[in-house]
């Protein structure tokens, strides 16, 4: 059995680890064999090869995409919209997503700009991006919610400080599927991408809006230079803001046992503030705070979606069985 992907696996790496110490303890068994010893050495051979298969079960578990372990998609779609504070907060919003971009480089993903409407001082009314790469929405699922920055804007002159906010929305793109949406819910228009003057983006109408009619869900898609390739990605990103719609919905039911401070982190929870002049950011659901905040905005958050990951792993572990109920 070659065992090397789950070798070089992080999420599996510590179970090889033990898979090898076994099977070496194993083969050694070989030089007791003889002297009477033989039915000793072929217990503990068997004993070996159970503990072994275990592990080797358990790491096909974790890195099987059907399995609860390994059920995280490896493709999300991360929004983020300028909330109050007029043109500081459409300034927050272009940070935040140089620090997503940066930060996705620092670990193999990729970060392509689906569809962005800029303002007259080059800041992010609204930015949609795809992100592709191992565990990406484990990395990015706790974004989710309203991030606020406290600092003096460039376009201060009377030194003030302002409070300014930025909504962030991670959803998942999983493997391909039969689609729920019946396509009569779906009315769809084509225009013209934005973009520099000249560009083939402007001389056809690639550009596609679609929305769900019964649910009012809207959706953009322009920087691809088809329309054909921007239907898809519209249609991929449709299909899993229903999706994720109709989940909670269904987990309104259990909405008390997934109130705490991960949770399903809404929108309208204030998450996170980065405060400027204090040099320090805060997550207010771990009550939490790191210092630096120039290398954060920079794409230096590894520490914050470990401390982030940690607190609902703990969370989880103490939380009710819902199975039970």
């Amino acid at each position: 059995m070659d065992i090397e992907p789950y070798r070089t696996d992080p999420r599996t790496a510590y179970l090889a680890k033990e898979y090898d110490r076994l099977c070496r303890e194993r083969d050694s068994l070989q030089d007791l064999s003889g002297d009477g010893m033989d039915d000793l050495v072929a217990k503990e051979k068997e004993d070996l090869e159970k503990s072994m298969a275990a592990l080797l079960q358990q790491m096909q578990t974790i890195t099987d995409e059907g399995s609860p372990e390994g059920k995280g998609a490896n493709e999300i779609v991360l929004e983020i919209r300028a909330g109050a504070g007029g043109d500081e907060a459409s300034i927050f919003a272009r940070d935040l997503a140089d620090m997503y971009e940066k930060y996705a480089g620092t670990i193999d993903c990729s970060f392509a700009p689906v569809s962005i409407a800029r303002n007259d001082i080059d800041g992010y009314k609204e930015i949609v991006v795809r992100i592709r790469g191992s565990g990406a929405y484990d990395t990015f699922r706790f974004e989710t919610g309203v991030h606020r920055v406290q600092r003096v804007p460039a376009t201060e002159k009377s030194g003030r400080i302002h409070t300014s906010t930025a909504s962030v929305a991670v959803l998942p793109i999983r493997k391909k599927r039969v689609s729920t949406i019946d396509s009569s819910d779906i009315t769809m228009k084509f225009s013209r991408s934005g973009g520099a003057g000249g560009q083939n983006v402007n001389k056809v109408e690639s550009a596609v809006h679609l929305v769900h009619v019964p649910t009012g869900i809207e959706v953009r898609c322009t920087e691809e230079r088809t329309q054909v390739k921007n239907r898809e990605r519209a249609m991929e990103i449709l299909e899993s803001k229903v999706e994720q719609l109709r989940q909670e919905q269904e987990d309104q039911a259990y909405d008390s046992l997934r109130r705490s401070q991960i949770g399903r982190a809404d929108r309208s929870e204030k998450i996170r503030t980065y405060n400027v002049l204090q040099d320090r950011v805060t997550d207010h659901r771990i009550q939490k705070s790191w210092s630096g905040i120039e290398k954060i905005l920079g794409g230096d958050i590894a520490g914050i979606v470990k401390a982030l990951q940690e607190a609902y792993e703990e969370e989880q572990r103490t939380l009710p069985d819902e199975t039970a109920m």
